[in-house]
């Protein structure tokens, strides 16, 4: 697999020289379970037993019913998945950005495909080597647990999205950006506008529309293609209805 080589090529490059993490191993050679047990958060495990792989723009992470033998973590750069409709369209279902993680199925393949939006840097980690500390440890089963809730709450959410006006859509889609930007009111979207259109259901004229329209109300500026300031969030959550 192309995935292989790239996480064999990046684990030698990007591991810290204290960890030597090898190719698709569970955990490092040198490290016993109860050593890996030790790290506690599922993040620190991660980052003992997987390998950070550098994928440039639109490169696939990971292809619609592709076997999930991998769960991901963003480092930097940002991650969309997305389904392309039997007509042809695409429906973009979530962007993934750093600290998020994502790969997480409830079956044995993917239901959607994954590419990286701009060049991004992705932790890879063996679904089998997390599957295996899930079933000795209750803190790691309840941390799946509730990043599962928090992707069905957002899938949820974003359902109830798609009933809404265009204005509505895109001021829903700015808010849960700001409230996912470490600068709260200053957005820099690693997304194109064709991305967000995707997204909200819309065509990515509709988009361009009402951010125009939005920032003529004076409620964002639009400084650069890719960056947005809120000038006005309690009036865009307002409209977000």
């Amino acid at each position: 697999m192309i995935i292989e080589a790239a996480i064999r090529n990046e684990a030698v490059r990007l591991a810290p020289p204290s960890c030597t993490i090898p190719p698709l191993a569970g955990a490092p050679a040198h490290l016993a379970f109860g050593e890996v047990h030790k790290a506690g958060s599922l993040d620190q495990i991660m980052q003992l037993t997987g390998a950070v792989v550098s994928y440039p723009r639109n490169a696939e992470v990971f292809g619609e019913d592709e076997a999930a033998e991998y769960i991901y973590k963003v480092v930097s750069g940002g991650v969309r998945t997305y389904k392309i409709l039997d007509d042809g369209r695409r429906q973009v279902g979530a962007f993934h950005l750093p600290g998020d993680i994502f790969g997480l199925e409830d079956s044995v393949r993917h239901a959607l495909s994954a590419e990286a939006m701009t060049g991004a840097k992705v932790l890879v980690v063996k679904r089998s080597a997390i599957n295996a500390l899930v079933s000795r440890d209750a803190s790691i089963a309840q941390e799946l647990f509730v990043l599962t809730s928090r992707q069905l709450r957002r899938m949820q959410q974003r359902v109830l999205l798609l009933a809404k006006s265009a204005q509505e859509r895109v001021a829903s889609f700015l808010v849960e950006m700001a409230e996912r930007s470490p600068a709260s009111n200053i957005i820099e979207l690693p997304m194109s506008r064709q991305d967000i259109a995707d997204y909200l259901g819309l065509t990515i004229e509709t988009v361009s529309r009402t951010l125009t329209c939005l920032q003529c109300a004076a409620v964002i500026e639009l400084p650069a293609a890719r960056r947005i300031v809120l000038r006005d969030r309690l009036a865009l959550s307002q409209m977000n209805g």
